[in-house]
């Protein structure tokens, strides 16, 4: 009698390749999901929700993102120092004209899962404010969005 048995990916059997994203013009939300499916590995045969199964990802010209609506003005980004009234709240607007890395990499950190796992794979996301980036020895293909 023959068992059906079910795949689950190794770490050391994964290959890994790199890609890179224009973001020029782009939705934020679209190319972060996008970029996120590709970091996580969703898009691989032998996709393991538990395992880091995914590929690298650049994405250049971070500060020429779009957004729809009024989320320019109205998208706020929080933080606290930990100290009372501590708080500081940024527009989207102004972390986009003084840190857009920090606009796409809290985008796609947001689609990926919550934990030890998505703190590894947040790791294999390099973004840059223009075209110009370090990872020219690793070859990317382009990743259409």
């Amino acid at each position: 009698m023959k068992r059906n048995s079910t795949y689950s990916a190794k770490t050391g059997e994964v290959s890994r390749n790199w890609f890179i994203v224009d973001a020029s013009d782009k939705v934020l939300g679209r190319l972060a999901s996008k970029v996120a499916n590709v970091i996580r590995g969703k898009e691989k045969a032998e996709y393991t929700p538990h395992i880091d199964t995914g590929d690298f990802v650049v994405v250049i010209n971070a500060s020429k993102i779009k957004v729809t609506g009024k989320k320019m003005e109205q998208k706020i980004y929080f933080r606290h120092s930990g100290y009372p009234g501590g708080h500081k709240m940024t527009a989207l607007k102004d972390q986009l004209s003084r840190f857009p890395e920090r606009v796409i990499t809290s985008a796609v950190r947001g689609m990926l899962p919550k934990g030890r796992l998505g703190d590894r794979l947040i790791t294999k996301l390099k973004v840059y404010k223009g075209a110009e980036y370090k990872q020219t020895a690793q070859k990317p293909q382009q990743l259409e969005v």
